[in-house]
């Protein structure tokens, strides 16, 4: 700074004065050399190896036939398949497909505490949870935010009454929150 204030009549155009050096690097130009390596091959052993043993089974096992039981079942099944065979419209109860484990909350966790939620829900005809309510909670209000938002993403098998799917209502389920130990 005090050269430029120093110099404030001059005008900075001027030369710089002394010697500049300027290098230049030049590449000169290289060949590269490639060895070919061929692995050598082993030497041939002096004589074969010797003739592997089949080992031989001890015939341990008894027949059937001479044990003195008999193994024979009568299986006569009376089955019609006059309409056709159809496993998944046949009438049935609800059942779950997709139980999704909940968020602890942090400050469950950094507490250390544990405890369990049941909520009660309706299954609609997709299968699909609607409606999720807490009925009992043990601390009551920490873990109930977790807990519907974990039976919001349950899967049902809807239930099946006269091959249509109807709702459910009145589902509970426990969701149970504890630490890892």
């Amino acid at each position: 700074m005090q050269a430029l204030i120093k110099t404030s009549g001059s005008a900075l155009t001027d030369p710089a004065k002394g010697n500049v050096l300027d290098f230049i690097r030049l590449k000169q130009d290289e060949t590269v050399q490639k060895k070919e390596r061929k692995p050598k091959k082993p030497p041939k052993p002096q004589e074969p190896p010797p003739q592997m043993t089949q080992p031989q089974l001890a015939s341990d096992a008894v027949s059937a036939n001479t044990s003195g039981f008999d193994f024979s079942a009568n299986v006569n099944a009376n089955t019609s398949i006059g309409n056709g065979l159809a496993l998944d419209v046949s009438d049935g109860e609800y059942l779950p497909i997709v139980k999704v484990a909940p968020v602890y909350p942090r400050r469950a966790l950094q507490r250390g505490i544990e405890g369990y939620v049941i909520v009660e829900f309706m299954v609609d005809k997709t299968g699909a949870v609607k409606n999720p309510v807490v009925i009992e909670a043990n601390p009551e209000g920490l873990f109930d935010r977790a807990a519907m938002d974990a039976a919001l993403k349950f899967k049902y098998k809807p239930r099946v009454v006269n091959g249509a799917a109807t709702e459910v209502s009145g589902v509970q389920n426990r969701i149970t929150f504890e630490m890892a130990k």
